[in-house]
């Protein structure tokens, strides 16, 4: 007994409460937002080192290429344009900050190359068939690189071509030093955002204090459950008054038989949906008793109501809270939906068993329904079609689909007419 006790209080320890859980939630989506912004800023930077090695490339070889000396030593022998050029390209080389510059005969022989063993050998690279300059990343004899070649010309004649490179890895060293950045703006998201995270926890500690998020969840369900209860017996009590002052008024004015016919119409009507709850013996009271009362509710709204409750239909699965808010706020929506639209006005509840000893429940309406693009944000937190300052806005069917889910149902939304169908799976018996 004493170890039943000690797990189940080991298991209590461990349920989290909702505010916990949304702090956790927070700083996973802080940390990843952290994450990818360190990705993209590095990404950027990289881009960004790339496209400065191609402008610099090719500034160097179109500048080299129309120098008036360059031109003039490629149309003299390979060895005096050696002679000439080498030291040159070795000088422009280290002022510039490339890593290679190769000029070459019109053919691609190499006349200069920071490697002297390879002068005289033919160009690494691609060699445009037309005189343009061209930018690609190639591997050569100093790895891969960026690397620009432009035409030298004479006379309308190609006499030689001028490489200019940086190789990858020195792209790769340009980039360190901007890391830092992209790793400070990145921890600065994330500071920002658990500072944030810390701010909600809090808030959400006021609101809820250590109370689990199913604990949380049940307590809306248990205010919304009041709330349409509430609401149901608030009509269902207005009609009656109504009812009862236009009877006493009749008997006062010496009309009894309109008066007892008034008293006679509103107790059968009552008594059929009495009779129709309480047949079903495996029924819920609670619910019967929202039924009765949103009859009157729509009633007062100048909406038709029909209740279609099969006999059979076992016992939801649902407390007596749950199964009070996820009919009362279906019939809510309906209700809200038929009274805004054109007549005829019309609310249909039907509650039958379903295939698998399970409860099918639909409630239908004569409303304008739902538009495809929102079928899905209906369900979300705070999201509502109704105006602004409408008490619950945005509660409803979040907290349907949530007792949905919780007991193992499904919640399905058709047109023509506007439909919710639940199912619920069978009760478990204990």
């Amino acid at each position: 007994m004493s170890g039943t006790l000690g797990s189940m209080g080991r298991r209590r320890r461990t349920v989290r409460s909702a505010a916990s859980r949304v702090f956790a939630v927070l700083i996973g989506v802080v940390l990843l937002a952290g994450v990818l912004t360190a990705v993209l800023l590095a990404l950027d930077a990289q881009r960004s080192a790339q496209a400065e090695a191609e402008r610099e490339t090719r500034s160097v070889s179109e500048t080299l290429a129309a120098t008036p000396g360059v031109r003039s030593a490629l149309q003299s022998s390979a060895r005096e344009a050696t002679a000439a050029l080498q030291p040159f390209s070795l000088q422009v080389t280290r002022n510039t900050g490339v890593d290679f510059i190769t000029i070459m005969t019109a053919s691609g022989i190499r006349v200069t190359h920071p490697d002297p063993a390879q002068i005289g050998k033919h160009y690494i690279g691609s060699i445009p068939a037309v005189p343009v300059t061209v930018t690609e990343q190639y591997t050569g004899t100093l790895g891969p690189s960026i690397r620009t070649i432009a035409p030298v010309t004479a006379d309308g004649r190609v006499v030689g071509w001028v490489a200019t490179g940086v190789t990858v890895q020195s792209i790769g060293g340009a980039l360190l030093p901007r890391l830092p950045l992209a790793i400070g703006i990145a921890l600065a998201v994330i500071g920002v955002g658990v500072t944030g995270a810390l701010v909600v926890r809090w808030v959400t500690r006021r609101v809820t204090g250590d109370l689990p998020a199913r604990d949380v969840r049940d307590a809306v369900s248990s205010y919304e459950s009041v709330r349409t209860l509430g609401e149901a017996l608030r009509a269902q009590n207005h009609e009656h008054d109504n009812r009862m002052h236009t009877a006493v008024s009749l008997i006062e004015l010496g009309r009894t038989e309109e008066a007892v016919q008034i008293l006679t119409e509103t107790a059968r009507q009552s008594q059929a949906l009495v009779d129709q709850v309480t047949a079903a013996r495996a029924g819920d009271p609670t619910v019967g008793a929202l039924l009765l009362g949103k009859a009157a509710q729509a009633a007062e709204r100048g909406v038709d109501w029909e209740a279609d409750l099969d006999p059979r239909a076992p016992r939801t699965p649902l407390n007596p809270v749950d199964a009070v808010s996820l009919v009362g706020n279906l019939i809510d929506n309906a209700l809200d939906a038929a009274a805004a639209g054109p007549e005829p006005r019309w609310v249909r509840l039907r509650l039958r068993p379903a295939a698998d000893d399970g409860i099918l429940l639909d409630v239908s309406d004569s409303g304008a329904g739902v538009p495809e693009r929102l079928r899905e944000r209906i369900y979300e937190s705070g999201y509502s079609t109704k105006p602004t300052d409408t008490v619950g806005r945005g509660v409803g069917l979040t907290l349907v689909r949530a007792i949905v889910a919780a007991a193992g149902g499904s919640i399905e939304l058709s047109s023509a007419p506007t439909t919710f169908r639940v199912h619920l799976p069978a009760r478990e018996e204990r």
